[in-house]
C-alpha cells in the first residue's frame, strides 16, 4: 500500500471530498472503496426518498401562514426521475384549485422534494422559522406555503401564476453528492410563468448543517427578495450586492 504525503493528509481537515486515499497497485485501499460505496448508496437512497406532507404542514403550521398541497404530473418516483418534464408541470386539478385561491402580488414559498426530499423533510422548517419572521419585519408580508411533491424548480412557475403571485422562492432539494446528501437550494424568481429560464432566477445553495446555515440563507433570500421587489426582475439582471456583514 502507498501512503499519500503528509501536505495531502492535511487537506482533510478542510474537506470532505475524496483526497489522500491512498494506493494499492491500481486501485483503492478496501476501506476507502467501502467508504465509497456506502456513500453512493446514501446518495441513491436520497434521490428515492419521499417527503411525508402531513409532517412537514404540521411543522409548518406555527408560522401562521396557509399551506396548500400539489404535485406535479410525474405519477410516482420513477416516472419523475425519467421523466424531467412531467416535474415542471403541474396537475390540472392542483392548478385549478390553486387559481380559485389567488393572492395576488404575494411573495409565495413553495417546498418542493426536489431531488433530495429527506434532505427538504429536515432543512425547510428550520428555514422557514427564520425567513417568514424576517420577512415580516422587513413588511414584505409572505403568501401562502405551497407543498410540492415530484417538483422540479420550474414547477414554482405554475404555481406562482395559477396564484398570481409577484414572486416564488422555491425552496427545494438540491442533487445528493457523495459528500452531500441533505442539501437544499433556493431558486427565487420574479414574475412566474411558464416559460421562465434559469437565467431570470437567483439561486442559494448547499444550505444544510455543514454548509450555509439556515439563518444565513434566510437572510441573503431576504435581501434577494428585497431587491427583485424593488427592481422588477430577477435572475442576471438582480446582481447579488448584499453588504458583507448581513450574513450572521
Amino acid at each position: 500500500m502507498t501512503a499519500p504525503p503528509a501536505r495531502w493528509l492535511d487537506l482533510r481537515r478542510h474537506t470532505t471530498a475524496r483526497v489522500a486515499l491512498g494506493r494499492v497497485g491500481n486501485g483503492l485501499p478496501t476501506a476507502a472503496h467501502l467508504a465509497f460505496q456506502q456513500a453512493h448508496a446514501g446518495a441513491r437512497d436520497a434521490v428515492w426518498s419521499a417527503l411525508n406532507l402531513e409532517q412537514l404542514a404540521a411543522d409548518c403550521a406555527p408560522l401562521g401562514l396557509p399551506v396548500h398541497q400539489v404535485a406535479s404530473q410525474a405519477a410516482d418516483r420513477r416516472q419523475y426521475l425519467l421523466r424531467p418534464d412531467l416535474g415542471r408541470r403541474l396537475r390540472q386539478a392542483d392548478r385549478q384549485r390553486l387559481a380559485r385561491s389567488p393572492t395576488p402580488g404575494a411573495f409565495l414559498l413553495v417546498v418542493a422534494d426536489g431531488l433530495c426530499a429527506a434532505g427538504v423533510q429536515a432543512g425547510a422548517p428550520a428555514l422557514l422559522a427564520e425567513l417568514v419572521p424576517l420577512l415580516r419585519a422587513q413588511r414584505m408580508a409572505p403568501g401562502p406555503i405551497v407543498l410540492a411533491e415530484q417538483a422540479r424548480v420550474a414547477l414554482g412557475d405554475e404555481i406562482g401564476e395559477a396564484m398570481q403571485a409577484a414572486m416564488v422562492a422555491v425552496l427545494i432539494g438540491e442533487r445528493p453528492g457523495l459528500s452531500a446528501t441533505d442539501s437544499i437550494g433556493i431558486y427565487l424568481t420574479w414574475g412566474p410563468r411558464p416559460g421562465r429560464s434559469d437565467a431570470e432566477r437567483n439561486c442559494i445553495s448547499n444550505i444544510r448543517p455543514a454548509g450555509l446555515s439556515p439563518r444565513a440563507a434566510a437572510a441573503k433570500l431576504a435581501w434577494l427578495m428585497r431587491a427583485a421587489e424593488g427592481l422588477g426582475a430577477t435572475g442576471v439582471a438582480l446582481k447579488d450586492a448584499a453588504p458583507m456583514g448581513l450574513l450572521p
